[in-house]
């Protein structure tokens, strides 16, 4: 018997300080990042605020009105920087965990090494709305340069936190996963095995297939009707203050945009301790904690530029995308993913997701996610490409104009749609009815 040694190799890619910072101050809100820039002036000696020149002024409670470089209309504009100032200092800086964070916080407690929390949290960063995950194990294995079967078992574990289900590829798996410790029973099986069969209401085939009575049957799908088909949802803070991240404006054919951080500390680095660094007669150790302060220091204020050209650019590119809403028809938007950004402006999908999520933008129209001009597209029987949203309005439109004392059922709607060239099939129209909020015509019916 002969041992023979075989050396293999493999490269892998592992994401740099540098990259890590820039992620981690990207995907905060404004005023999460403001809390963040605080919090690095108390811990990074080499770093300081810049003090205003109108700070004094700002400080002094006995100015008089008539000294202040603003006229009494403009002070109490709502479009005014002076109202905007003031009207902000009137909103507590809360520290809020957003659903993502607290995700992320729960991947420290699984046990994984630090390559494997970058691609768990790479996973998170992919999870829409819904709690499911948008974007395909291929791509997130491709940016690490590993193979796609690598990524199953941390996955595996991603979907197993708090709400259990998340990060799912499709309902089937969420719902299996949370049932799996009661694997083997009826409710179990029939979503394992006769999923299909379960979605389109075929309870004879389930029954004739599964060996049950139908009160079996019907104790099992009151069970499962009592899963969580959406573990994204319901999770965020309602009633969270919501600042814009980016403020734009229409300057004749053209947009100005502006990131709103003009109230954040500005950075730079200390010259004492800049100087000091310069004294020769340092020994070793301080002159190591200096420059590691320093390149510390650098990076910070190099991530925060960068998230402010990032989130530049990505909203330039999705007016770019979407003309015809912010020219002022506000009910219509062009298919866009995620995906389709990231190609324009040759950046990863994470980056993108990190700067639509949760962001938020002021427009003429008023405040809206990023995330709202993006918008999955369906291929109508014409094969004609259209935006979701578009079909959703129209589909809303219809069912606020029905008569309440007898509302339209899902066919009417699928004939109603078909009259505006929307052709689809029920399910479809159940789907995206059920997505806007509104439950079936008996239901929404007066009473």
């Amino acid at each position: 018997m002969s041992l023979s040694l075989k050396q293999k190799q493999k490269q892998k890619q592992k994401l740099a300080p540098r990259q890590v910072l820039n992620a981690r101050l990207l995907q905060l809100s404004n005023i999460n990042l403001e809390q963040e820039i605080i919090l690095e002036l108390e811990k990074n000696p080499l770093l300081e605020q810049v003090e205003s020149e109108t700070h004094d002024l700002e400080k002094s409670e006995e100015t008089p009105i008539d000294d202040l470089d603003v006229s009494i209309e403009d002070m109490y504009s709502s479009e005014s920087p002076y109202f905007i100032s003031e009207q902000k200092k009137e909103i507590p800086i809360v520290s809020k965990a957003t659903f993502i964070e607290k995700l992320i916080k729960q991947l420290n407690e699984l046990g994984l090494n630090d390559d494997e929390i970058e691609i768990a949290e790479e996973i998170v960063w992919n999870i829409n709305e819904q709690g499911y995950l948008e974007t395909e194990l291929v791509l997130i294995a491709d940016r690490f340069e590993i193979l796609e079967e690598e990524i199953e078992p941390i996955l595996y574990k991603v979907q197993r936190i708090e709400p259990k289900g998340i990060a799912s590829r499709n309902l089937q798996e969420c719902l299996l996963i949370q049932m799996e410790d009661t694997q083997g029973s009826l409710h179990y099986k029939i979503i394992e095995k006769s999923f299909d069969d379960f979605m389109h209401k075929r309870y004879e085939k389930i029954c004739k297939k599964l060996g049950c009575t139908k009160i079996e049957l019907q104790n099992s799908i009151d069970f499962i009707t009592q899963l969580n088909p959406r573990p994204g949802e319901g999770y965020n803070d309602k009633f969270q203050t919501i600042i814009p991240d980016i403020i734009i404006a229409e300057d004749g054919e053209d947009w100005i945009i502006n990131t709103n951080d003009n109230g954040f500390p500005e950075l730079r680095i200390s010259q004492s301790y800049n100087d000091q660094l310069k004294n020769k007669s340092l020994d070793s150790k301080t002159r190591n904690f200096f420059r590691s302060k320093m390149d510390s220091a650098q990076w910070f204020m190099e991530a925060i530029n960068q998230r402010r050209n990032t989130l530049i650019n990505v909203m330039g590119t999705i007016i770019s995308f979407q003309p015809e809403w912010f020219a002022g028809d506000m009910n219509f938007l062009r298919p866009l993913k995620l995906k389709d950004i990231a190609e324009k402006l040759e950046i990863d999908i994470s980056t993108v997701s990190r700067s639509t999520r949760g962001k938020y933008v002021d427009t003429p129209y008023g405040v809206f996610e990023l995330k709202y001009f993006l918008s999955e597209s369906i291929t109508l029987d014409g094969g004609e490409n259209v935006a979701t949203f578009n079909v959703k309005r129209c589909l809303e439109k219809i069912i606020l104009g029905e008569d309440k004392d007898n509302p339209f059922n899902d066919d009417t709607l699928v004939s109603k749609l078909a009259d505006q060239n929307y052709k689809l099939a029920r399910r479809t129209v159940a789907k995206y009815r059920d997505q806007l909020g509104y439950p079936v015509a008996r239901l929404r019916k007066k009473v």
